[in-house]
C-alpha cells in the first residue's frame, strides 16, 4: 500500500514522503488497518520491519481528534530516539516531551503536552503521584513490551499497564513487541487485535561460522581464511566490502579487548583521510569527558582503528558518543554486550554472536536464551544501505554447530511469562497499589491483581499465600493499616511516591533510629544505603578483603545496622565497598585513581552514585517524616553524592551552574562562600578558570539575591 493512499491527514502523508517513505511494508498493511480504527493491538514482527511507524500514525491519528498520548520505553536512551522521531511531526501543532528524571516529580509541565515519552518506570511514578492529565490518555504505546519478561523491568510495565486499562477505559493500546511465541496470549489479556509475521525489508541469512569457513542456512559458505584470529577475521572481511559490524559477546572485559584487537588490525587497512577522520573522532572523544581515564584512553585508541567497546562501564556521554559516529559510518564495528541488543537502532551488514552464554550470579554460566539471540542477529541488514543481512553465530566444534543450528536457528523463541509473582516485586506494586488507592480492601486488591498479565498466565490461588505474607509485612513494618479495610500509612504513602522497594525503606528507617541514639557518620550511612535491595553493590575481589576488613575493624561500633555472619557477611563486606567508592566520589579523589582502585568503569562510578543519590533522598524524606534530628545530615549529604564534593564546597554548588569542577576552582581562588561572591566584583569572578562572563554574572546574581 502506497502511503498516500492512507485515510489520514495529508500533512502527516506529506512528512512521511518527505521521510522517503513511501510504501508500508507488508506487516505494517494489516496493523495500521486496525490501528487507524482505534482498536488496540498487539504488533509483534522482527526488528526494522516497522513497527515504529504503525504507533506513530496510531498517536497522530488520536492527538488529531484531540486526544493525548504516552509512549513507554524501557531505556532512556530508547526515549531519546523516539523523541527525534516524533519531532518531525511538531508541524502538526503538536507538543512532544520526555520524562525519564526524578521519580519523585509529577512534573506539571507534562499536562501540557500532546505525546509523553516516558520509561515505564516514570510512567508508574506518575501513576503513584496521581497525575492529572494520566486519565485524559487515549493511546498508549508499549514498547519492547515482550520485556515483561525482565524480572526487573517487567513488573513494572505489566502493573502500569493493568492501571492505564482500569483509569481509561477506552484506552487503546499500541503493544510492540519482537517475533514471541506466545504474542496471541499478550493479545487476549490486552484485548487487543493480534498481527505477528517473520517478515523483514532486508534478508536476514543465518550463518555459522566453524573451521574458517561460514556455512550459511542456505547452503552457501564462504571461507574466512584466519582461525587464529576468527573474529577480527569475520568482521574485517564485512568492513573491506564497506559494510558495518556488531559483535556481541558475554563479558565487559571481553568487549574491550576485542576491539582493541580489531581496531589494531583494521588501522593497517585504512587510507589516509579515513584515518585523519577517527583520530579526529578519538580526540573529541577526550573533550567529552568530565575527568580522563584509563578507559576513555583505552576507547580512544579503539576508535581510531574504527573500532569501539560498548558496555556498562561507560558513561552515558561515550555510549552517545559511540553509537552517534557509529550511525555516522565513521565507526565501523562495535563489541558489546547483550544489553545493546535491547531496543536502540544500530543496525549493521553483519552480526557476530561469540558467546551464546553469560555469567549468572546465582548459577554460574547460563545459556543465553533464543530471543535474544534472535534480537542480536535481527539487527543486520540495514534498509536502503545493505542487500542482505548476516546473523553469524560462532561454533567451536560439530557438536556445538549441531546446537546452534537446532537450538537458535530453527528452534522456537522461548514464550515470555510474568515476573510479578517474585517477592520483591509483589511487595513494591502491593504497596503503591494501596497507596494510590487503586485496592481499599483485600478483595480489591485480588481483582485488581487478576486484571495481570501475571494471573492471565497463572491461577491466582497460586500466590494468595505469598500476597498474605506480603500485607503481613507491610503492617508489621507499619507501611499499611489493615484495621478498617487497606490503607497505607503516611510511612508508606511516602516510600511509594519515593518509589524505592518497602524493604529498602524499612532499612533507612531502622539506619535512621540507630543513628538518632549513637550519631551518624558518613560511611554508616552509606553503607545503610548500600545494604537495601535498590543498590546494586560492588563485586569482592581476593586482594578487596584485607583493606575492606581494615575498615569494617576500624569503625566496627559506628555502623547502623547489625553486621551479619556467615554468608551474609560477604555482603556486607560488599555494601562497604560500595559505600567507599561513594565516599571517594565525595572527597573529589581522582576519577582515574577510582577507576582502578575499584576495578570499575567510569559508568559504573556514575550508576552507583545516581543510585547512592536517590537512596540518601529518601532516607532525608523519611528522616524528615519523622522529625529526625539527622535530617539536617542527610540535607548535606545529598549534595554532596549529588556533585562529588567535600562539605567545604557545598554552599557554593547550591548556585545553579556551579558543579564539582567550577566550585572546586572557586574554592580554591579565595570565594568559598556565598557572601565572598557577593562582595566580588563581576570582572573578578569573571576571569576564574571554567568560569567566563556568562556564568560570573548568573551566580552574582543568585548570590545578591539569597
Amino acid at each position: 500500500m502506497k502511503i498516500s493512499e492512507l485515510p489520514i491527514d495529508k500533512r502527516i502523508i506529506d512528512i512521511l514522503l518527505g521521510q522517503g517513505i513511501k510504501e508500508l511494508y507488508p506487516p505494517q498493511v494489516e496493523a495500521v488497518k486496525h490501528v487507524l480504527e482505534g482498536k488496540s493491538i498487539v504488533l509483534a514482527i522482527p526488528t526494522a520491519s516497522g513497527k515504529s511507524l504503525v504507533s506513530y500514525l496510531g498517536i497522530l491519528r488520536a492527538i488529531l481528534k484531540g486526544g493525548k498520548a504516552l509512549y513507554i520505553v524501557p531505556l532512556k536512551a530508547l526515549a531519546s530516539e523516539k523523541f527525534e522521531d516524533l519531532k518531525a511531526f511538531e508541524s502538526l501543532g503538536l507538543k512532544i516531551g520526555m520524562a525519564t528524571g526524578d521519580l519523585d516529580d509529577i512534573d506539571i509541565s507534562l499536562e501540557k503536552l500532546d505525546i509523553v515519552i516516558a520509561t515505564s518506570e516514570k510512567a508508574d511514578s506518575l501513576m503513584r503521584h496521581r497525575a492529572r492529565w494520566m486519565d485524559r490518555i487515549n493511546v498508549v504505546v508499549a514498547d519492547e513490551i515482550h520485556l515483561l519478561h525482565d524480572a526487573t523491568r517487567g513488573p513494572t510495565l505489566e502493573v502500569t499497564l493493568t492501571k492505564m486499562k482500569l483509569v481509561c477505559p477506552d484506552l487503546q493500546i499500541i503493544a510492540l513487541s519482537a517475533t514471541i511465541s506466545n504474542s496471541l496470549d499478550l493479545a487476549i489479556w490486552l484485548g487487543a487485535e493480534h498481527v505477528t509475521s517473520d517478515w523483514r525489508p532486508v534478508d536476514l541469512k543465518y550463518g555459522i561460522y566453524i573451521d574458517d569457513s561460514i556455512e550459511f542456512l542456505d547452503g552457501s559458505s564462504k571461507a574466512i581464511l584466519d582461525r587464529k584470529h576468527n573474529i577480527v577475521s569475520l568482521t574485517l572481511d564485512t568492513i573491506l566490502e564497506d559494510g558495518q559490524v556488531l559483535v556481541f559477546v558475554n563479558s565487559r572485559r571481553s568487549t574491550e579487548s576485542l576491539a582493541e584487537r580489531i581496531a589494531k588490525a583494521n588501522i593497517k587497512l585504512m587510507k589516509g583521510e579515513e584515518a585523519d577522520v577517527l583520530g579526529e573522532l578519538a580526540r573529541k572523544l577526550k573533550t567529552k569527558e568530565d575527568e580522563p581515564t584509563s578507559v576513555g584512553a583505552r576507547l580512544g585508541r579503539c576508535i581510531e582503528g574504527g573500532a569501539a567497546f560498548h558496555n556498562a562501564g561507560l558513561t552515558n556521554v561515550q555510549r552517545k558518543f559511540i553509537e552517534k559516529n557509529y550511525r555516522d559510518k565513521k565507526i565501523k564495528c562495535i563489541v558489546a554486550t547483550p544489553t545493546l541488543a535491547a531496543g536502540i537502532n544500530l543496525p549493521a551488514r553483519r552480526v557476530v554472536v561469540r558467546d551464546l552464554t553469560r555469567y549468572d550470579g546465582n548459577y554460574g554460566n547460563v545459556p543465553i536464551p533464543v530471543l535474544e539471540i534472535r534480537q542480536m542477529c535481527g539487527r543486520a541488514g540495514r534498509p536502503q544501505f545493505d542487500p542482505y543481512g548476516e546473523g553469524i553465530l560462532v561454533a567451536s566444534d560439530d557438536y556445538q554447530r549441531r546446537k546452534i543450528l537446532d537450538n537458535y536457528i530453527l528452534g522456537e523463541v522461548e514464550a515470555i511469562s510474568s515476573k510479578l509473582g517474585t517477592e520483591p516485586a509483589l511487595r513494591t506494586h502491593i504497596l503503591a497499589t494501596i497507596a494510590t488507592g487503586f485496592a481499599v480492601s483485600e478483595e480489591e486488591l485480588m481483582e485488581f491483581i487478576d486484571g495481570t498479565f501475571f494471573s492471565h498466565q497463572n491461577d491466582l490461588w497460586r500466590i494468595k499465600d505469598k500476597i498474605e505474607d506480603m500485607l503481613e509485612f507491610l503492617e508489621e513494618e507499619e507501611l499499611i493499616r489493615t484495621d478498617d479495610g487497606l490503607s497505607a500509612t503516611l510511612f508508606g504513602k511516602r516510600t511509594s511516591d519515593l518509589y524505592i522497594d518497602p524493604l529498602s525503606a524499612v532499612q533507612l528507617k531502622k539506619a535512621i533510629d540507630t543513628g538518632e541514639e549513637k550519631g551518624a557518620d558518613i560511611i554508616p550511612l552509606l553503607q545503610a544505603v548500600s545494604s537495601t535491595p535498590d543498590m546494586y553493590t560492588l563485586y569482592m575481589r581476593k586482594k578487596d578483603y584485607d583493606w575492606i576488613e581494615k575498615v569494617v575493624e576500624d569503625m566496627v561500633d559506628r555502623f547502623l545496622l547489625p553486621i551479619p555472619e556467615d554468608v551474609e557477611y560477604e555482603f556486607f563486606l560488599s555494601e562497604v565497598k560500595t559505600s567507599l567508592l561513594i565516599n571517594d566520589w565525595m572527597e573529589e579523589v581522582d576519577e582515574n585513581e577510582i577507576v582502578t582502585k575499584y576495578n570499575v568503569g567510569p559508568g559504573d562510578i556514575r550508576n552507583r552514585v545516581d543510585t547512592a543519590e536517590w537512596l540518601v533522598y529518601s532516607m532525608r524524606e523519611i528522616a524528615r517524616l519523622f522529625g529526625s534530628p539527622i535530617t539536617e545530615d542527610l540535607n548535606h549529604l545529598v549534595l554532596r553524592v549529588k556533585s562529588g564534593i567535600k562539605e567545604e564546597l557545598v554552599p557554593l554548588v547550591k548556585l545553579k551552574g556551579i558543579g564539582r569542577k567550577r566550585a572546586r576552582v572557586l574554592f580554591n581562588s579565595g570565594f568559598k562562600d556565598i557572601e565572598a561572591i557577593r562582595r566580588a566584583s563581576l570582572k573578578d569572578i569573571a576571569d576564574i578558570p571554567l568560569m567566563g562572563e556568562v556564568t560570573a554574572k548568573s551566580i552574582k546574581e543568585q548570590a545578591d539575591s539569597i
